[in-house]
């Protein structure tokens, strides 16, 4: 399956991929911009503010800014 296309159906469905959000930092296939926007799917998804997503969330979001600052 191309990248671009897996990609596309987890963000339409990431549980169906991941148990839980934690699990797709793990996933070496994407960078971190494509872990973000999965995750963001997911918690958009739950139609809540589900606390685990949103610190998975504020974990990668502050990677981002590290790597950015390097």
């Amino acid at each position: 399956m191309a990248k671009k296309k897996l990609l596309d159906d987890i963000v339409r469905n990431p549980a169906r991929f991941y148990r839980v959000p934690g699990d797709v930092l793990r996933d070496r296939r994407f960078g971190d911009n494509e872990r973000l926007e999965i995750l963001r799917a997911w918690r958009a998804m739950l139609d809540s503010d589900d606390v685990e997503t949103s610190q998975v969330i504020g974990e990668l979001e502050q990677r981002l800014i590290a790597h950015a600052a390097e």
